[in-house]
């Protein structure tokens, strides 16, 4: 993750400000949440000897600060894509115009997979909050469970996905 952010930096190569704004917050919520859960773990475990409920309630709350700014992020990205596809300039005149919006079919669909993925989360997330936050602690396990398991697979699909495997392995 840090290498990550180290390489994404402020964001110098993306055009939507917008989208670097969200970008570089999210990335900044992402390197906070990590250390927290580190010290609110060692704390629960008798490692540090700090209270651990302040450590996991800041360490949900970058999550879910995280997990916003993904969604801002996604729906953000959606609208655009779907209103570059909708303007007349993007008319399926030729070859090329034809796999630009494929490309940008397939980058609406990746949104909303990440959109739909990190929805999940942030459901889990308010549950492990304190009670009283909304539904902080109403869920029963077993959609705990499955919310997770929803934004593993969605995960694990965007990665294979992204690797070309899919591609071959259907060819």
């Amino acid at each position: 993750m840090f290498l990550y952010t180290k390489q994404y930096g402020l964001g110098a190569e993306e055009e939507d400000i917008l989208v670097r704004c969200v970008s570089v917050l999210g990335n900044l919520a992402d390197q906070l949440y990590y250390p927290c859960e580190h010290i609110a773990w060692a704390a629960d475990t008798k490692i540090l000897h700090v209270d651990s409920a302040r450590w996991w309630m800041l360490s949900m709350t970058f999550w879910g600060l995280s997990l916003l700014l993904g969604i801002a992020k996604s729906l953000w990205m959606v609208l655009k894509l779907i209103q570059r596809l909708r303007s007349p300039t993007v008319a399926c005149t030729s070859q090329l115009s034809w796999s630009k919006r494929r490309a940008m079919e397939a980058q609406i669909q990746s949104e909303l997979l990440i959109l739909l993925s990190n929805l999940a989360d942030l459901a889990n997330a308010v549950h492990w909050l304190p009670p009283g936050v909304l539904w902080a602690g109403r869920f029963p396990p077993w959609l705990v469970g499955l919310l997770g398991t929803i934004s593993s697979i969605l995960s694990v699909y965007q990665a294979v996905r992204a690797s070309g495997w899919a591609d071959t392995a259907t060819s």
